[in-house]
């Protein structure tokens, strides 16, 4: 098991989700363990989605990342639910909003790093605050509630587990074959690996990587989206803790900072261990200040600990 487990480095933060998980447990003497489990799964679903498009941007290579995730998440939000108006006939209408906001600013931030030969860093980082700018304005005139279908939807559960869960656990899955078994994916990986080398092979590394954008900003707004349905609406806040955690979930669950390998499955771990670790630290009535400094001595710890042992 542990030989298995060293070959495989994103292993190591489903095992201290499990670990933590047990703790949290035995502190409240095993009441409600299942309960908090299917929580922490639920939170860390929409870590997930937007850990998703940011482990595809980052396979792409060095430099690649996207910081325009909250500006966009809270945006489409807004958008979704203005449009929506607290009713299921509007449901269409807001989704189409939400994602067209996902789909521009992909697009947006395509234009900065390609067309105008921005750093990405700078370029996405720009557009966030762009985006976030036009959802302050929006707010001020915007009181509108999620569509009731879309509520159910994220609320409901199958089997005890979150149903949201279960289907972005087959999106993951989903993913990772595209990843191996798809003309994109295999090119996404090759750039990663040698951007050079990719261009000589005659690999449009262009599209790839401008695609890879663009399918960033699609998860940001549907997490936008789904969160404001959990949250019951849309807020100005809602987005601000996905631009860290995104990149940690990618990192601690595998995915080569350095680009050329990505590991879906991982972020499910790491997503998991993270919302773990703030409910066990709530059940034991951490202070918010101390919260912070045990939370990044746990992920460094993880991290420590699987490249280690990484062959």
């Amino acid at each position: 098991m542990m030989r298995w487990a060293e070959r495989r480095p994103w292993v190591w933060s489903f095992l201290a989700a499990g670990l933590v998980w047990a703790l949290t447990s035995a502190s409240v003497g095993g009441q409600g363990a299942f309960a908090s489990l299917a929580v922490a799964l639920e939170f860390a679903t929409f870590a997930v989605i937007v850990g998703l498009g940011q482990m595809l941007v980052i396979t792409a290579g060095p430099g690649n990342i996207d910081l325009s995730i909250p500006g966009v998440m809270t945006l489409a939000a807004y958008l979704a639910t203005g449009l929506a108006k607290g009713t299921d006939g509007g449901l269409a209408a807001g989704l189409a909003a939400g994602l067209a906001v996902g789909l521009a600013a992909g697009l947006f931030n395509l234009l900065l790093i390609q067309g105008l030969a921005i750093p990405p860093m700078v370029g996405t980082l720009a557009a966030g605050f762009i985006f976030q700018s036009m959802a302050i304005a929006y707010s001020r005139h915007s009181h509108a509630k999620p569509a009731p279908a879309l509520v159910g939807f994220v609320n409901a559960h199958l089997l005890g587990l979150p149903l949201v869960t279960l289907v972005f656990v087959g999106v993951s899955a989903l993913v990772a074959q595209m990843l191996r078994r798809t003309v994109f994916g295999r090119s996404l990986l090759a750039i990663g690996q040698n951007r050079r080398a990719a261009r000589l092979a005659g690999l449009a590394v262009g599209a790839t990587v401008g695609l890879v954008y663009v399918l960033a900003g699609l998860c940001s707004a549907l997490a936008g989206i789904l969160l404001a349905a959990n949250s019951g609406g849309a807020a100005l806040n809602m987005g601000s803790d996905y631009l860290l955690s995104s990149i940690a979930v990618v990192v601690l669950g595998g995915t080569a900072i350095a680009g050329g390998q990505a590991v879906p499955a991982g972020l499910w771990g790491a997503a998991a261990l993270l919302d773990l670790i703030v409910t066990m630290l709530n059940v034991l009535h951490v202070g918010a200040g101390l919260r912070y400094v045990v939370t990044g001595l746990i992920i460094i710890a993880v991290l420590a600990l699987a490249r280690g042992r990484a062959p």
